[in-house]
């Protein structure tokens, strides 16, 4: 995935704007290389305050300037940056000089986003918003909330991100603020083009154009043009993505503003790429990478540097594409960046191929799924399906206010028109109690339709969170084994390795097979409780026959880690149950021990008689649980997983399935545990009814 260039704002990115947000008056002329400027007249300015008889370093113009001048810092010398911002934030708070810890705390949190630290940068900016929120400065509150959310959108926690965007929208209008309303909803744009989902980005990105051409301000307009040409480059749309990529360079150029131009040259290569022009968008990547060289700006260079990798890899000049593209991995890596991390994976899977390094092409491929599987969770899809949602109710609501307004001022004219003809004071009456029925009947059905909504919303939810669940078990259990699988299928069928490597791979396939049959088996059994389509039909059952045939099928197992697998059910022990339910809960119970059981360890099962069931209990000599795993492994909604003694890998779906399927009989289920002495896990079953039904 291409990223799209995210507004965090800076001096650097958005000169004329932001002079006006640091909120003092700075007189800097605007020459060619605008930026250098700017950093050289606060440098001066810095030296001027500091050579003055009267010098004091509390005063709040000079920590003004240290904080311009770090801004400015941001994208040329990061380590500047950060000792300016602590600077300005230690003279601050000795001076009780809000304004200034403000501008301090954003500048430490652009700085730790910037290096990939995301939770530190979303520290920063959470205080820079709490502290704006006090001092009432509603320009430092909409740049920290505008932030903060970014920050969010690129650790990949779209809905906290989307969360932010959207309050920050609604401060913004209640602050009238034009500017910040585009920024915030050209960032929603670039979290909608991260989806994959361009119809709903490009029409932000209108939104924010029309919003940019109110304002005037040619170099906001010339941003978006840039974000508009690299969404029109993923959707295949060339001739709209370079004109609108020329548009921006020219401002770019124009003003001299480094770090957009860099990104606005990276996507005209990309937009050569997509018609496999490698040779152009080579030439064009190479302008962004002569000016990264004057920049500090890592996540600006991930997409650069895949860029060259597949531009290189096309013209079939491997080496130098594996360079690049190992290099994007490490940048991405470092900034903790997993869509670059993606793109890389996919491009050395392709060069390792070609040299017929099928390990590592294997172990690329495997990453490369791993990876778009973590991507495409749906919880962050979910998160702005439910935007649409929340567009269409804020939609009704406002037809159902612009109705009741209508109706108001009716009202209103009816009352103004009974005032001047006194004489049918009794006609004013009737049209007041007129209206006020009206009013009462359309606050009822809003009412009505609120709490449809509501019980509509609940209800997606609760579907959404099953989805979500047997989506995320086939994505990352199944998924991932069958891609595997597919990919060496694939690199046989080819020829691209020998019958002899192949069968090198049989053992670990079949431990994948094994995994996906276990895996599917209860995949479809507790998604049918889950869809209401599994009935409960108990019957008289031989619990030592069941235990028996689960031996059986899990003996292969047992013997390859050389455990003791016995049972102690004594003989005619009659329950009444569901048979096939019940086998699944002894399978997936045994299956559990054996998995979290070393090597010549021992696994029993036992059964003792109540007085109305049979307490069944199945006992491992493994490693045993804490108190806060056991809490959380019988939980509702939990998926806790964890790998066995031997890197076996389970669902976390088997322990919550049993859960269902002992509770359907009648029966309670239960753990002991012991940090590295093992597990005991217990449940019940009726015992059989004494009276049946003579046979004619």
């Amino acid at each position: 995935m291409n990223m799209v260039k995210t507004y965090f704002l800076t001096l650097s990115s958005h000169l004329k704007k932001h002079l006006l947000l640091l909120g003092i008056i700075l007189f800097i002329p605007i020459q060619t290389n605008a930026q250098q400027n700017v950093k050289d007249s606060l440098r001066e300015q810095l030296h001027i305050k500091q050579s003055q008889p009267m010098f004091n370093s509390r005063d709040s113009l000079y920590i003004d300037l240290i904080n311009a001048l770090g801004n400015e810092m941001r994208f040329y010398n990061s380590d500047s940056l950060l000792q300016l911002s602590k600077q300005a934030l230690d003279l601050s708070k000795a001076a009780d000089y809000k304004f200034g810890e403000n501008k301090a705390l954003l500048g430490l949190g652009d700085y730790y986003s910037d290096k990939g630290s995301h939770n530190k940068g979303i520290t920063y900016y959470k205080k820079a918003l709490a502290l704006g929120k006090t001092i009432k400065n509603q320009q430092l509150t909409l740049k920290s909330q505008n932030n903060l959310a970014g920050e969010y959108s690129y650790k990949g926690d779209y809905a906290k991100a989307l969360i932010g965007y959207l309050e920050g929208i609604d401060l913004a209008k209640a602050y009238d603020d034009s500017l910040m309303l585009s920024i915030m909803n050209e960032n929603i744009g670039n979290l909608y083009v991260s989806q994959k989902d361009f119809v709903q980005a490009l029409e932000f990105y209108k939104k924010v154009k029309k919003i940019n051409e109110e304002i005037g301000n040619e170099i906001s307009s010339a941003e978006t043009m840039s974000n508009i040409a690299s969404l029109y480059a993923e959707m295949g749309q060339i001739d709209y993505a370079m004109f609108n990529a020329n548009s921006s360079i020219t401002i770019f150029e124009k003003h001299g503003i480094m770090d957009w131009l860099a990104f606005a040259y990276e996507v005209k290569g990309k937009t050569y790429l997509k018609e496999n022009k490698f040779k152009w968008a080579l030439y064009w990547y190479n302008q962004s990478e002569m000016l990264h060289k004057n920049l500090d700006d890592d996540r600006g260079r991930i997409d650069l540097l895949n860029g060259m990798a597949e531009a290189y890899f096309g013209l079939k000049q491997d080496s130098i594409s594996e360079r690049y593209a190992l290099e994007a991995f490490k940048v991405s890596d470092k900034l903790q960046f997993m869509e670059g991390k993606q793109k890389c994976a996919k491009t050395l899977y392709k060069i390792h191929k070609n040299k017929r390094d099928f390990k590592g092409s294997l172990e690329y491929h495997e990453l490369y799924q791993r990876l778009s599987d973590t991507l495409s969770r749906n919880e962050n899809k979910k998160s702005l399906t439910l935007l649409k949602t929340k567009m269409e109710h804020e939609k009704q609501k406002q037809d159902l206010i612009e109705e009741n307004q209508k109706q108001l001022a009716q009202q209103r004219n009816y009352v103004n028109a009974s005032l001047a003809i006194l004489l049918i004071f009794v006609v004013i009456t009737f049209l007041v109690r007129r209206s006020e029925k009206i009013q009462k009947n359309l606050n009822t059905e809003l009412n009505g339709k609120t709490t449809d909504l509501q019980k509509t919303e609940s209800e997606l939810l609760e579907l959404n969170r099953t989805k979500d669940k047997l989506f995320s078990i086939i994505g990352h259990d199944l998924r991932g084994p069958i891609g595997a699988f597919q990919g060496l299928l694939k690199l046989f069928k080819e020829g691209d390795i020998e019958k002899g490597e192949f069968m090198q791979f049989i053992p670990k396939l079949r431990h994948d097979i094994d995994h996906i049959s276990f895996t599917l088996n209860n995949l479809l059994t507790w998604g049918q409780t889950q869809m209401n389509g599994a009935v409960t039909k108990p019957s008289v059952v031989g619990l030592e026959s069941m235990v028996k045939d689960s031996i059986h099928l899990l003996s292969e197992i047992a013997e390859n880690k050389s455990i003791k697998l016995v049972s102690h059910v004594p003989t005619n022990t009659m329950v009444w149950t569901d048979s096939d339910q019940i086998d699944i809960v002894i399978r997936n119970l045994i299956s559990n021990a054996l998995k979290f059981t070393p090597e010549n360890g021992m696994v029993s099962i036992s059964a003792q008689e109540k007085d109305q069931y049979w307490q069944v209990s199945i006992r491992d000599t493994g490693m045993g649980m804490d108190k806060k795993t056991i809490e959380k492994i019988f939980a509702l909604n939990s998926n806790h997983t964890t790998y066995g003694t031997n890197n076996e890998k389970g669902t976390g779906l088997g322990l919550s399935l049993c859960k269902e399927m002992v509770e359907k009989n009648g029966g309670t289920i239960w753990v002991e545990s012991l940090l590295r002495k093992g597990s005991t896990f217990h449940f019940t079953v009726p015992k059989t009814k004494k009276s049946f039904r003579q046979t004619g």
